[in-house]
C-alpha cells in the first residue's frame, strides 16, 4: 500500500480570451463563490490606445472584487486582476503580479501565452488554465505548459465559443484537460479552487 499523497491546493485561476471572451468570462465570473479560494487573473485582448473598461464591466458580472492589475501586487484569493492595454501580465515568484511592456506574442500584448507561461513556471500543479473564446491561436503554447507542468487546463466548447480559435488551437497543442460549456465551466473552477476556510 502506497502512502496518501498530500496535495497542495489551488493557488491560481488564469482566464484568458479574445474575439467573444468578454460575454465568455462575465459568465464564467458572474458563477464563482466571493469565498473562491484562488486568486483569479484575466487577460483579454484589447485595444493598446484606448483605457480598459474591463475590470469596470467583469465587475458588474461577479460578486468577486476585480481590479486592474499594477505592477507588483500581490495574488490575494477571491480577487480578479485584469489585464491593462499593452501591456503583458505574468505572475512571477511569490505571486507577485508584473506588467512588462516586452515584444508582442502572436502579434498581441498582453498575450495569453506570456501569463499562462509564467503560472506554469511558478504555480506548476497549483494552477487551473481556462481558455475561452477568441481568434487565433494564442495561449495554446501556455495551455500545454501548464499542463505539463501538473496543472488543470479547460477550454470552451465549439457550440458555446462565439470564435473557437484560441480554445480550437489549445485542444490540439494536447494540454486541455476537460472540453466544457460555458455554463460548466464555473461550477469546474469552484469544483478545483474550493472555499476559503
Amino acid at each position: 500500500m502506497s502512502p496518501a499523497v498530500e496535495t497542495k491546493p489551488l493557488d491560481v485561476v488564469a482566464i484568458v480570451g479574445s474575439a467573444g471572451g468578454i460575454e465568455a468570462m462575465e459568465a464564467v465570473l458572474g458563477g464563482l463563490p466571493t469565498d473562491l479560494n484562488a486568486a483569479v487573473v484575466v487577460v483579454l485582448h484589447l485595444m493598446p490606445e484606448h483605457p480598459s473598461l474591463l475590470a469596470r464591466i467583469l465587475g458588474r458580472k461577479t460578486a468577486l472584487p476585480v481590479r486592474e492589475a499594477i505592477d507588483g501586487d500581490a495574488l490575494e484569493p477571491g480577487v480578479v486582476y485584469v489585464a491593462p492595454p499593452d501591456d503583458h501580465l505574468v505572475v512571477a515568484a511569490g505571486g507577485t503580479l508584473h506588467l512588462e511592456r516586452s515584444e508582442r506574442v502572436h502579434h498581441v500584448r498582453p498575450s495569453a501565452d506570456a501569463l499562462l507561461l509564467s503560472i506554469a513556471k511558478e504555480y506548476r500543479g497549483r494552477c487551473l488554465a481556462i481558455v475561452l473564446s477568441g481568434t487565433g491561436s494564442d495561449g495554446a503554447a501556455g495551455a500545454a505548459a501548464v499542463h505539463e507542468a501538473g496543472g488543470r487546463v479547460l477550454a470552451q466548447d465549439e457550440a458555446t465559443a462565439q470564435h473557437f480559435g484560441m480554445p480550437g488551437a489549445a485542444i490540439l497543442a494536447g494540454g486541455v484537460d476537460a472540453i466544457l460549456s460555458l455554463d460548466e465551466i464555473g461550477p469546474a473552477v469552484v469544483d478545483f479552487a474550493g472555499h476559503m476556510p
